[in-house]
This record gives structure tokens, sequence and C-alpha cells, in this order.
């Protein structure tokens, strides 16, 4: 069946290999939040494949702090303490790294020693930061066989009592979104201190709430009004983005769906962009990460057909990609699973491949930020561009030579034939420039061949707008 995915999708791809119009030029990394399929389930090295052969660019996963440290470590800040259990997670990281597929981790989740429950703050906010750093260190990519991790959530939906409680006092006011300002500063810190370079996510909140106690359901707050809270408890809190799964409020809504704000679905990202910039004072543009995203399908209760995944699936991309802010979007999840009654998955519980599994494909390499749309100036000679080549760290170390061929056509002729040679990256990216000088309001295609010591190769294709 391999072959056959493959055959399948060099067919609709190669119908691809210049980004739609009706996309704009949209990029992105695009993916997966799928903990089961590449982590539990007997073929989650299948599926890591599959991911790779849907042209995924990021996977997201769960640290869960409980797990990974079920007893409290000698050295928390040490990423190698020997009570941590990690080996489940390195095993992830480096079949995605293998795959050219950059990881998130997403950390959560209170030890019994550390605080009353999975869903309590801590009782030292310093175990944490030393938890978090340890996270951040160990995926730095300063140790060998440890592969680098740019992207960090903190807290899964802490808007919503069920992973983040008590959501309001005794009294009915709102405590979850100041405490959620400690929790996130103190694992804040921690990744920074672990790795400088990483990107660390605000939020990772839920669609919906009702930011009031109602008898006899969870306790939640609204993303709006949970974000306007956090801004109001630490207007000076440091992120590098906010992370949001704007899920519609049934699956058999359509991606275009209109909700009242502060609740905040596709359509409603912008409103929370700008209030985000007036909340938190920023001044700039503030990344916004979709970390969940998905339509189950039926038979599962409120799911829809098949076919109209796919074309929702197509949807909400044609939403999001006019958003110019949210340069990561993963979908929720890659299979459905028996365990789970959730089936918004694009490969069924007997592995057969649902429509939206080539839909995803397709979209996902119209998206491919490691295929990016650079701006330069025209008339700067040697524009510099930054290569994805994650999967050549799994055999060569950090700062090894890779050789680079690069062929940068305008219209049907090729305009220069550079052949730089740079170096691998902590991060398993290169740095390289392009030896020659674009012209102001010209567009470039550049075919990129990335080659190692051991004749591995990595192909790359770039687009460079000069202005």
């Amino acid at each position: 069946m391999n072959r056959l995915v493959r055959l399948l999708l060099l067919v609709c791809l190669a119908a691809v290999a210049a980004p739609s119009t009706a996309f704009g030029a949209a990029r992105m990394f695009v993916g997966f939040y799928d903990d089961a399929a590449f982590r539990w389930r007997p073929d989650h090295e299948q599926n890591l494949d599959r991911a790779r052969d849907g042209h995924a660019t990021i996977i997201n996963a769960a640290v869960n702090w409980s797990k990974v440290a079920p007893r409290r470590p000698s050295n928390a800040s040490n990423p190698f303490d020997s009570r941590y259990e990690f080996t489940e997670l390195d095993d992830l990281i480096r079949g995605a790294q293998e795959r050219g597929i950059e990881p998130m981790l997403q950390i959560w989740g209170t030890p019994r020693w550390a605080g009353a429950a999975a869903n309590r703050l801590p009782r030292r906010l310093s175990d944490l930061t030393a938890f978090a750093r340890a996270v951040a260190a160990r995926y730095s990519g300063r140790y060998p066989g440890f592969p680098f991790v740019r992207y960090y959530g903190v807290w899964n939906e802490p808007n919503l009592n069920q992973f983040l409680a008590p959501q309001f006092n005794s009294r009915g006011r709102d405590i979850a979104p100041a405490n959620y300002a400690k929790l996130f500063k103190a694992a804040y810190t921690g990744i920074k201190a672990g790795n400088k370079l990483a990107l660390v996510g605000l939020g990772e909140t839920s669609a919906r709430g009702r930011d009031r106690r109602v008898k006899g359901l969870q306790d939640t707050h609204s993303p709006g009004r949970f974000y306007q809270l956090v801004a109001k408890a630490a207007p000076r809190l440091k992120f590098d983005a906010v992370a949001h799964h704007p899920y519609p409020t049934d699956p058999r809504q359509r991606p275009e769906q209109v909700v009242r704000w502060p609740n905040v679905a596709l359509t409603t990202i912008p409103k929370l962009e700008s209030s985000l910039k007036k909340w938190f004072h920023r001044k700039g543009s503030i990344p916004i990460w979709i970390t969940e995203y998905g339509h189950q399908t039926t038979p599962a209760k409120g799911g829809v057909s098949y076919a109209t995944q796919a074309a929702y699936m197509t949807r909400a991309f044609r939403v999001v990609a006019r958003y110019p802010y949210v340069p990561v979007f993963i979908w929720f999840v890659l299979h459905d699973d028996p365990g789970d009654p959730w089936q918004s998955g694009l490969i069924t519980r007997d592995d057969t491949l649902k429509p939206a599994f080539f839909t995803f494909a397709d979209l996902a390499y119209r998206f491919d930020s490691r295929n990016a749309l650079i701006t330069v100036k025209g008339g700067k000679a040697n524009p510099v561009v930054r290569l994805s080549a994650r999967e050549m760290q799994t055999r060569i170390p950090v700062g090894a030579p890779v050789g680079v061929d690069m062929r940068v056509i305008l219209g049907d002729s090729l305009v220069a034939h550079p052949q730089p040679q740079g170096k691998l990256g902590i991060d398993g990216w290169v740095t390289v420039p392009i030896a020659f000088t674009p012209e102001k309001g010209r567009t470039y295609y550049v075919e990129v061949e990335m080659n190692d010591i051991h004749g591995d190769e990595v192909s790359r294709f770039l687009t460079l707008v000069a202005k």
C-alpha cells in the first residue's frame, strides 16, 4: 500500500509545482497532533512515514510532566537526570528528524510530587521552571543524538477546568488567567534557559467558554476573555506567539462559521490578533499558531461524510491563507483510533486512507515552509537564505559541510547556477548566499539540491521576490 500511496502523491503533487493563486503566497508549517498514532500504536513508524508522504512539516506532541517525571528528580534542571523517562519522546523526535519534520512540544501535567493534581498549579513554580529547562536543553541540539526542537507550547487548553483548575474561586471570580500567567512565565523562563533559540507559544486555548459558572457543567473561559485577563494580570508577559484551537462549534459546521466574540473560530482570528496587540501593547504582529483543528467523519456522532471532510479542509486552509501572521496549522489527528471516539483522522481505524489524506498532501505541499517564499532587496547582490536539512542531521554533526547546488530561474531562463558550501546549523538548517544579483520587480525560482559526505540528498524549492 505504501507504493500506491507514493504513486498517488506524486500524481497530485506534480499538479501543484507552483502554489495556487486561490491560496495566495502563504507558507506555513502544516502537520498533525496525534500522540497515539506517532508514539503508542504498534504501527507508529508507518504513521510517521505517512505523515512524511503527506508532506507534513511539523508534528505536535505532549510532554506530560507527570509521566516524564513520575518521581522527583535529583537534579531537575539536568536533562539527563536518571529519574526522567524520556525514551518514548526521544524516539518520536528522532523519527520526525529522520523525515525532515519539525517537532513541537507541549509541556503540561503537574506530577503528584509537585502538586495536588495534573490540572493544578505546582506548589513551587520553580519545579516547573527546572523541568522546562531540562526539556529544552535536552532538545537544544547541543547533545549528539538528541535533535533540536524549536517550537513549544505551555499547557493544553488552560481556559478549561479540565486542564487548569480552578477557573473561578468560591465567589465565582476569575482566577485561572492570572494563575496561567504565573504558570506560563515559569515554563517560558525554563525553556529559554535551556535553549535560547526556542519559540514559546502562549495559550493553546480551546475555541470557546462561558466566562461564568453554570451548574452541572465544567467551568470555562472564552479564549478572548482569558487572554484579556492574562494580559491584565501580566501586561509585560514575554511570549513568542499565541497558540489556539479554533474548532467550529460543531464538527458539521463549515470552517467559515461566524461565532460570537470572545469565542474564537477561524473567522475570528483577525479579531484575536488585533485584541492581543492591544492588551499586550505590541506594535508588530503577533504570530498565531493553530495547534489543533479538524472535522470528524461519520459514523462518529456529529461527523461529516469523507467528501465533506476533504472539502472543509480545503476551505479551512483558504481562510487561514488570508492571515499572514499564522505560520503554523496543525490537524487533529492523522489516524482514527479504536481507543478514542473522536474520528477526525485522515486514516480510518481499519487503515483506509480517506479522501482528506490526499487533500492534506496537496495543501501541505503548497504551503511547505521549507520551500520558502522569500522577499529580497532588488539590486543587492548575494541574498542569503536558510535551507531546511534536518534529515541530514541524523548522520552528520553540527557544523559539518553541506554542498548546495542552486539553479536560479527567471521565466524559462537559467540566470545563475551557484554552488556554495554551507555548514549544518544546530537547528538542522543551512545558511548560504545565492551568488547573483536579483533585479527589482522580478520573481525568481530556485531549485536547490543539498548533499553531504554520505551522499545523502535533500531537495528544496525557493521563490524569491525582489522588491
